[in-house]
């Protein structure tokens, strides 16, 4: 009998049985070897040879590659999700699935999802669930039925991502979990990165950069997906390098190549547990003890965390932060009704911090397709006739940005 007559002579069963006995020998793998997806691939890759030596079986390429991918599947607990995290995929930005069981996926650069011609099976979709949220203590039920959790980014394989996960009790419609898997770039994000994504010319970008680095605090400010944090990260390269950043996050996402940073994470009080929550404006308050030269904000989302951090930056600590409107005024107005609301700062007063802590709002957003910064608002320290006032010093289409007047020490 021929080498290949062999490989095409093996059945389903015994595929299964191979990979059955692959999985015993992979028992006990540590939690840092099964979340490095080289390392897992690679071990599985081992497991698979050793148990085929064992049964006599001589596997072809293409089913040992598959072979392998089911293995690390069932090792890593991710299920469906395998073959569409990095390294298997690299060019996805959001991952979702429906309590309809269909699966769709938004590309990078894209603005809408696509749905995708698979519907995993129920119990697959809630291993990986169980799989996802184990190691962080964390578990979806009816009594839990909604959580915020995160992959954590690797040296190697995944990049790290931002999880949402409603148990079906909350979100009804077929079954299954609704999941939305919020994909991290892969690596820093330089200033050059921007350019050639067409978001600003370079003179723009070099001007924020320069900006940031003169310790100008900035607002970015955009819709849903826009593309605000991938914006911050690159603006994040004007701090100097020997500069000590703290970085506050829910979760964290911003990543950065400085040699002294410190990142501090909000976390949501564990369910039925007397500790309470760690909240952005606690990370905020911390950080002012932990000696910073540079805030960053992964996004304001509350009036407490705005009241926060705008006090530090009007106590000459320099800030980068995201946050959700439409433009500069849009930015003051919803800062000012959020700020009333959570922090019972009158809208007056809110406005009047507002001047005082943020030097630059850039705004990005969609446009003709494409992700680019819309316009950047140069905010003057005094206010007029009880409004914040701008000066436009850039708007898309426009080839180079206006000098920007504002300075600090």
């Amino acid at each position: 009998m021929s080498w290949a007559d062999l490989a095409q002579s093996i059945t389903q069963e015994q595929q299964e049985t191979l990979v059955e006995q692959a999985l015993q020998s992979l028992q006990g793998l540590p939690l840092a070897t099964i979340r490095d997806r080289a390392k897992l691939t690679a071990q599985a890759s081992s497991a698979i040879s050793m148990a085929a030596t064992r049964l006599g079986l001589v596997v072809p390429p293409a089913l040992n590659a598959a072979l392998v991918q089911q293995l690390v599947a069932r090792t890593g607990g991710l299920g469906f999700l395998n073959e569409l995290l990095p390294p298997a995929r690299n060019d996805l930005s959001e991952i979702a699935l429906n309590p309809d069981g269909t699966l769709w996926l938004m590309k990078k650069g894209a603005r809408g999802f696509e749905k995708l011609d698979q519907h995993p099976p129920l119990d697959e979709v809630w291993r990986s669930v169980e799989a996802l949220l184990a190691p962080m203590g964390r578990a979806l039920s009816e009594a839990t039925p909604t959580v915020d959790a995160k992959l954590p980014r690797a040296k190697d394989g995944l990049s790290g991502a931002r999880i949402k996960i409603i148990h079906p009790v909350l979100a009804p419609g077929g079954g299954y979990p609704a999941i939305n898997v919020r994909l991290f770039e892969p690596k820093p994000v330089q200033p050059d990165r921007l350019v050639a994504w067409q978001v600003a010319p370079q003179g723009v970008v070099e001007g924020l950069v320069e900006a940031v680095s003169s310790k100008l605090r900035m607002l970015v400010v955009g819709g849903t997906a826009t593309g605000k944090t991938t914006l911050l990260s690159a603006l994040a390269n004007g701090i100097p390098q020997q500069a000590r950043v703290v970085k506050i996050e829910d979760p964290e996402e911003i990543w950065l190549q400085h040699p002294n940073v410190v990142t501090l994470e909000a976390r949501p009080a564990p369910p039925g547990s007397t500790i309470p929550p760690y909240r952005v404006q606690d990370g905020v308050d911390d950080a002012m003890r932990m000696a910073p030269d540079w805030l960053i904000v992964g996004e304001v989302r509350t009036g407490q965390a705005a009241l926060s951090l705008f006090r530090a930056q009007m106590s000459d600590h320099p800030g980068l932060c995201t946050f959700h409107a439409e433009g500069a005024e849009a930015a003051v107005h919803r800062m000012s009704v959020i700020m009333f609301a959570d922090a019972q700062v009158r809208m007056e007063a809110a406005k009047e911090i507002f001047a005082q802590a943020v030097d630059l709002v850039v705004q990005v957003g969609w446009l003709e397709g494409k992700r680019k910064i819309l316009g950047v608002w140069e905010t003057a320290p005094e206010m007029k006739a009880g409004n914040v006032v701008f000066r436009q010093v850039y708007r898309a289409g426009e080839v180079e940005m206006s000098r920007i007047n504002r300075k600090r020490a």
